[in-house]
């Protein structure tokens, strides 16, 4: 079967589950964990693949992933997938959980990279911007990156937006050759 089926499966089973009790924000949150916990530690998923370690091992591994003290339903859930030994496919159930939850909540990812710090108002502007045009809520992230000079890079949805001096810069660049 195919691990893309199978991991949409389980978060759909996790995310009614988790709506039914109303967990959801709180197993999102530890999901949004795990996922980053398997990015940040190549060796989880060695060990967590590993057939010689137990299951007791590989549960308390997973449960310190995803904050140490997690839900009961987020408990129940990592047994469940040991003992159905699925653990391989652990990372993409993450992953698709949180996917699941942005699609059920309309929840849009949004990035403003900007070539300097930006105070919490300009922040909070662009946040709103980006909300009146999606209709939904934005998770945002900034950045900071002082090549581009001046300006601003926002991202959201599809869209990015790119106000940078470094790309103008570039363009009359390109013109010129």
């Amino acid at each position: 079967m195919d691990i893309g089926v199978i991991s949409v499966r389980y978060a759909r089973a996790l995310l009614k589950s988790a709506t039914d009790q109303k967990l959801e924000d709180a197993v999102y949150q530890e999901m949004q964990l795990l996922a980053k916990s398997y990015v940040e530690v190549p060796q989880l998923r060695q060990t967590i693949d590993n057939p010689m370690l137990s299951k007791d091992k590989k549960e308390a591994l997973l449960l310190t992933a995803v904050g140490g003290q997690p839900t009961d339903l987020t408990r129940a859930f990592i047994s469940l997938v040991l003992k159905e030994d699925r653990e391989p496919v652990m990372q993409f159930i993450a992953n698709s959980y949180v996917t699941l939850y942005r699609q059920q909540k309309n929840v849009i990812r949004g990035r403003l990279i900007t070539a300097a710090r930006v105070s919490p108002d300009t922040e909070q502007k662009m946040r709103r911007m980006v909300e009146s045009k999606t209709n939904g809520t934005v998770e945002f992230e900034t950045e900071v990156n002082p090549d581009l000079i001046g300006g601003f890079i926002l991202e959201y949805d599809t869209y990015r937006l790119d106000a940078s001096v470094k790309s103008k810069l570039n363009t009359i660049l390109n013109t010129l050759k």
